[in-house]
């Protein structure tokens, strides 16, 4: 009898150490609660989707079934919030973290995580977050130079206009791209009539919008977020200042139609890294799959995470390895196709070559027009 239950006992052993999983625990940071959840929501679900797949897909690591979970981190785009979460993953043992994604967020969060050697990707887009030098901090979106320059060629180029104003809202994000924006601009032949400043929490916009209205600009320029952009919009209208919205990709949401109120066709053009979706066979099944799960179609980045999470997990299966130092160098050394393209990346950790999508809107969805 003792020895049958001794020979169960090790057999349910073996069978035990055979089922294994290793557990991998991926740190996730964007604003869920807040004016901002719409994008927030859109990048958890980006991950959730890709973890959902590479768990029935059963990646292994030594022989061991992977079983990858999100830890779910709200920062509430707020930049003293977001060190708080940081710390806490530091302190929680995670290794990896997807965001976050706000760039005012980013900045200072990053040395946090950096310290810690935590492999971050990220797809805020201040030009200044990867020149910072952390090696274990990769873009996986367009930055700001990308996104201000591609909106201003496309300005001048496309929608010939000669002058411009411009608005940012004093985020990093914000002030990042309006400045790459007006820049290009300027080499493009744009005469940029005014900048003002508002902020990331202001609803009231009358005030400037009145002072611009003066100056005749063919278009504004908005850097800044869509529950900021919204309301623009819908202020800009009532003043009789009919003239475009343009802006990176932090207006490029449905958001900013619903917030708009504004009904026919809004005017409102923005910047996207990342290829048209649509136009691949890889974004098509990306969007297919996304709705049939969440039942609502994805908005800015949802892909990208999407992405950031299956580059990890490809970096992890071709190492055979979960040491930071040995991913970061087969990432900077490598390259991964996504959905929204090509990830191969320069000294800094920037992406080598990002495709820049110019939006609009046809009623309330957003709507690619031409890839750059």
């Amino acid at each position: 009898m003792l020895l049958r239950s001794a020979l169960l006992i090790a057999s349910l052993a073996a069978a035990g150490f055979s089922h294994a999983q290793e557990r991998i625990r991926v740190g996730f940071m964007s604003p869920v609660t807040g004016p901002q959840a719409a994008n927030g929501v859109d990048n958890r679900d980006g991950a959730l989707l890709a973890i959902k797949e590479l768990n029935a897909k059963g990646l292994k690591l030594a022989g061991k079934p992977v079983q990858f979970e999100l830890d779910i981190n709200d920062d509430g785009a707020d930049p003293k919030q977001g060190v708080q979460i940081a710390q806490t993953l530091a302190d929680k043992k995670i290794r990896f973290v997807l965001g976050p994604y706000n760039s005012g967020v980013a900045m200072p969060a990053s040395r946090v995580l950096a310290d810690a050697d935590i492999l971050t990707f990220t797809v805020a887009s201040n030009p200044k977050i990867t020149q910072q030098g952390y090696r274990p901090l990769f873009r996986i979106g367009a930055s700001d130079n990308q996104l201000g320059t591609k909106m201003a060629a496309y300005a001048a180029q496309d929608l010939k206009l000669k002058t411009v104003a411009v608005i940012d809202d004093r985020t990093a994000y914000g002030q990042g791209v309006a400045k790459e924006f007006e820049e290009e601009a300027k080499r493009q032949g744009l005469k940029v009539v005014s900048h003002e400043f508002t902020t990331d929490k202001a609803t009231d916009f009358t005030a400037i919008l009145t002072g611009l209205r003066a100056s005749k600009p063919d278009a504004v320029f908005f850097g800044g977020y869509s529950p900021q952009g919204g309301p623009m919009l819908r202020q800009m209208r009532a003043l009789g200042l009919n003239v475009p919205l343009l802006g990176g990709d932090g207006i490029c949401s449905t958001e900013t139609a619903t917030l708009s109120q504004v009904s026919g066709n809004l005017n409102v053009y923005c910047t996207q890294g990342g290829s048209m979706l649509d136009r691949s066979d890889k974004g098509q099944k990306f969007i297919e799959r996304y709705r049939a799960e969440y039942k609502r179609d994805p908005l800015t980045y949802a892909a990208a995470f999407y992405d950031g999470m299956n580059l990890l997990a490809s970096a992890i299966e071709a190492t055979q390895s979960t040491d930071a130092k040995k991913l970061i160098d087969h990432i900077a050394r490598g390259k991964y196709a996504g959905v929204s393209g090509e990830y191969s990346y320069d000294d800094k950790h920037d992406l080598r070559s990002s495709a820049v999508t110019v939006f609009t809107f046809k009623g309330k969805e957003v709507v690619p027009l031409k890839s750059l």
